[in-house]
């Protein structure tokens, strides 16, 4: 078979609550849009109904779905991945080097190249598309469902002497700092903190916990302080309040991924002179010790693409016999140990067998601290993006709004996942989060909260 012509072409994600081309800086439009020439030359009529505006192409109907375990996963459980729901809106048309256009085959090459085309499962797929690409490597293009990415047109200096302005001039300007902090990635905003101090010697967080106050002050810190640090300070506080142990400790240690989960247990020696599995043997007990020092300890097996079925049917008849008092360490071991695609198995192969849930059994099982964690697990093994929704939506449904819980959860998944809770939110409470925020919150923090979330989901 002779050389093959192949035209480039370009693909959208169909996600509702994705960004526009509007969003992107002009650098980053012009590789992502295809000259005049392109378009005259492949015929790519503009869909209205794509919500990221990007061309439809000539050559519609096979499509290759990104689920669980894609690049775009998120970093729950390890790479748990992306909602059911969002993962229903991720269609990528299948129009990549690696599938050529029939246009350019000769007819006899024409069956033979599609049947091998329609042999490749979904996932090897993405890869392929992903590799032939050359937006692949992009972070602000394409591999993140978070709402927050790398601001392309980053001036750490213009950075700096906004943030100067804001609060060396009469009145505090919260709008300026708010509009730097929640356009710039962690990461960038690490930068601006250092370039701050060598040009003024002043330290940032310091100079802004001292202009602002109140929510919006521990919006500032949240935003400013590397991830492990303001985890490790969340698990702090936490194992410190005896009433919140369960909850925000599973949720620290349960949906980092085990390079972030380490760094935070090392920040957290290092600041508070104690290692946190001391802390968690001193302030809990029981099952809930045990849960949290399995979880701590990181051996969650990783994700195989060998599917274990034998396993999982030992498992599955484990937890049924693990009924009596004394059994609580099988429950923990399994949903601690497990990766999260074979566990998803478990939960399903055990529904069959019982007719019922995990979840109830875990009701009946357990009780206290120990029964609100290993629901807390279990939601984010099946689901991480509607575990966050569902806590979104608590902390919104009290009579003063859960600001800690807010902030802590939108500044953690805004890089990561935010755009998956949002979906997650409005699939299940009919409702953006966004019209949430705007209708709960109040106070100076709000714009900090409602730029974090980003839009509104139609």
């Amino acid at each position: 078979m002779g050389t093959l012509a192949v035209e480039p072409r370009f693909f959208s994600i169909s996600l509702r609550s994705a960004w526009s081309l509007s969003d992107l800086p002009p650098r980053e439009l012009e590789e992502l849009v295809p000259t005049q020439a392109h378009h005259q030359a492949v015929s790519t009529p503009t869909s209205p109904s794509s919500p990221l505006g990007t061309p439809r192409q000539a050559t519609e109907g096979r499509e290759v779905d990104l689920r669980r375990g894609s690049s775009t996963s998120g970093p729950g459980l390890g790479g748990l991945g992306t909602s059911p729901g969002v993962r229903e809106g991720l269609r990528v048309p299948v129009l990549a080097a690696s599938l050529v256009n029939p246009c350019f085959l000769k007819e006899g090459e024409r069956t033979d190249r599609c049947t091998m085309a329609s042999e490749k499962t979904g996932l090897s797929l993405t890869q392929e598309i992903l590799s032939s690409l050359g937006l692949a490597n992009k972070t602000a293009a394409w591999g993140t469902l978070g709402t927050l990415r790398t601001f392309l047109s980053f001036s750490v200096d213009k950075d700096v002497q906004r943030l100067l302005r804001a609060i060396a001039g009469q009145g505090v300007d919260r709008n300026a700092i708010v509009d730097v902090l929640t356009n710039r990635s962690r990461e960038q905003r690490q930068v601006i903190s250092r370039a701050f101090q060598e040009r003024t010697q002043q330290d940032l967080l310091m100079s802004l916990r001292a202009a602002v106050s109140g929510n919006l002050e521990r919006m500032v810190v949240a935003l400013l302080q590397p991830a492990a640090h303001f985890d490790a300070q969340e698990l702090r506080t936490a194992l410190k309040d005896s009433g919140s142990a369960e909850d925000v400790v599973v949720e620290i240690l349960a949906t980092r991924a085990p390079p972030q989960l380490q760094e935070c247990l090392a920040i957290y020696k290092h600041d508070f002179q104690v290692e946190a599995e001391e802390d968690i043997k001193c302030e809990t007990s029981g099952t809930l010790q045990d849960l949290l020092l399995a979880l701590a300890e990181g051996g969650r097996e990783s994700c195989s693409e060998i599917i274990d079925y034998n396993l999982a049917e030992q498992d599955v008849q484990a937890l049924r016999r693990a009924e009596g008092p004394g059994t609580e360490g099988t429950w923990v071991l399994i949903l601690t140990q497990r990766n999260p695609e074979h566990l998803i198995r478990v939960f399903e192969q055990y529904q069959r067998c019982t007719g019922h849930e995990l979840e109830q059994t875990v009701r009946d099982r357990f009780h206290g601290d120990a029964r609100v964690a290993l629901l807390s697990l279990a939601s984010v093994i099946r689901n991480t993006p509607l575990y966050f929704a569902d806590k979104l939506h608590q902390a919104l449904q009290d009579t003063e709004p859960n600001y800690q819980v807010l902030t802590r959860v939108l500044i953690s998944r805004s890089e990561t996942d935010l755009l998956s809770i949002r979906a997650e939110f409005k699939k299940k409470f009919g409702k953006s989060l966004y019209s949430s925020l705007q209708d709960a919150v109040k106070g100076d923090c709000r714009l900090a909260l409602l730029a974090l979330c980003r839009a509104e989901d139609l």
